[in-house]
């Protein structure tokens, strides 16, 4: 049974929680790119583009900055399973359910990966254990995810079952990726993130170009290489460094709950910038993510708990 004690203590700090929605905030936006670019690129070539630029990028940082990359030369095989794990695997799914089921659903679907993580985590480690505010949080931002996508989930819910099952298949395999991520905290998250990229980018070079012809694949115009750019820099090289730190200070559960926020960042941004007009149903589906967040956080229901736990001795006090 899961304690008052035990739920603070797992609890994320504020540092935590800042990160764990500026990185929601973060790949919410990344719809926005992604959209600008898949009109004039191909998918599976945007992800080797992703990656590419990414690990260009991040190998510069550390060239400069540091720390040098020669101290993960002992991770260099964990790397290519972690790239298939995170990147590669559920990517290359992702793209192939969508092309039978719409967004919408693929959004709930994704929305899955903290359950599927606090599941296996609770086999696989011993300090990431199933706690009952954390099974109801994450099945609360499921339910607030489907509502925000309201009626046009209801219609999509006739896609076959093998495109279901490859979202499903993405979000197992995102999962696994977090626990796999628990072997690299001895290291830098850039260093991590570095690895992770370099290696998706040697594993996605000879799939496109065993699928594609090379003469075309940098046909795209300006405006779409700059989507690609943001893409890969902010969304992917900066973003990783943030989800790598996640992992290794609030654990893989903790770090799965980004999944939840995306669908609302992305929702406000395209309210924001895009002029969509926000419906009733995505406000309730955004407080019942919010909510469901708060009671995996566990300090808001502690302190309940408390001042609850306290009122019978007050009032014997008095008399």
């Amino acid at each position: 049974m899961t304690t008052v004690a035990s739920v603070a203590q797992k609890a994320m700090g504020a540092k935590e929680w800042s990160q764990l929605l500026l990185l929601g905030a973060i790949w919410g936006g990344s719809f926005f790119f992604a959209r600008i670019a898949v009109v004039e690129i191909q998918p599976l070539v945007l992800v080797l583009f992703r990656v590419a630029i990414a690990a260009v990028a991040l190998q510069l940082y550390l060239a400069i900055r540091g720390p040098s990359f020669r101290i993960a030369f002992s991770y260099l095989g964990a790397f290519f399973g972690l790239a298939l794990l995170n990147n590669v695997i559920p990517f290359s799914l992702i793209f192939i359910g969508q092309t039978e089921l719409g967004a919408g659903l693929a959004s709930v679907l994704n929305a899955t990966t903290p359950f599927w993580t606090l599941v296996i985590a609770n086999f696989l480690t011993n300090d990431e254990k199933l706690t009952r505010n954390k099974l109801a949080g994450i099945l609360l931002g499921i339910a607030g995810t489907a509502v925000m996508i309201g009626p046009s989930l209801l219609h999509a819910m006739g896609g076959p079952l093998w495109a279901k099952l490859a979202l499903v298949g993405a979000s197992l395999s995102y999962a696994f990726a977090l626990i796999f991520a628990r072997r690299f905290r001895a290291l830098p998250p850039p260093v991590v993130a570095t690895g992770q990229m370099t290696a998706s980018t040697i594993i996605m070079i000879p799939v496109v170009l065993l699928l594609h012809r090379p003469s075309g694949l940098f046909s795209a115009s300006l405006p779409v290489w700059s989507a690609v750019l943001a893409l890969a820099l902010m969304s992917t090289a900066f973003a990783y460094i943030l989800f790598f730190n996640l992992v290794a200070k609030a654990g893989a559960t903790n770090a799965s709950l980004v999944t939840l926020i995306v669908p609302v960042s992305a929702t406000l941004l395209g309210a924001t910038f895009l002029d969509e007009r926000m419906e009733t149903l995505e406000m309730i589906g955004m407080m019942l993510i919010g909510f469901g967040l708060l009671t995996i956080d566990g300090r808001l229901l502690a302190g309940f708990r408390r001042k609850k736990a306290g009122n019978p001795s007050q009032f014997i006090h008095k008399c």
